[in-house]
């Protein structure tokens, strides 16, 4: 196991429902300590390189849309194997296939075909974890 750093962003659907106080006790009652936490809007500078890798694909212009639609929190966790473990947390990305006991399968909606409306989003690599952490917190940036 090793102690690693994530980014975790409760999206603007779970910020307007009020989910994350319960986001963020979940993450802690796992364990894991925050290291960074504000409640912001997202730029379209943030938002065009934490979606780099999926510009000129057909759900890229909604998504943005959306992750700009309004507030969002985003987060720094630190703990040991937090990237897996906080996606496991989080559950399957479509919160109508996530399992009861997830963050998307207790608390996310069956909107169809929007499904970048699933209350979070996690690092999906430690890699990822690094890029995403200089976007949204640079004073962290390594």
């Amino acid at each position: 196991m090793t102690t690693e750093r994530s980014l975790i962003l409760v999206k603007p659907d779970g910020y307007r429902r009020g989910l994350t106080g319960e986001v963020l006790r979940r993450i802690e009652a796992k364990g894991y300590t925050l290291v960074a936490l504000d409640v912001t809007s997202a730029t379209q500078e943030q938002l065009a390189a934490h979606y780099a890798e999926h510009e000129g694909k057909p759900f890229y212009q909604p998504l943005v849309d959306f992750m700009s639609s309004g507030p969002l929190t985003a987060v720094v966790v630190e703990g040991e194997d937090c990237i897996r473990g906080f996606r496991s947390l989080a559950g399957a990305t479509n919160p109508t296939e996530a399992a009861p006991g997830t963050i998307r399968g207790d608390l996310g909606r069956d909107w169809g075909l929007k499904v970048q409306q699933n209350i979070v989003h996690g690092s999906d690599s430690p890699e990822s974890a690094a890029r995403e952490i200089a976007i949204w917190f640079p004073r962290l940036a390594s």
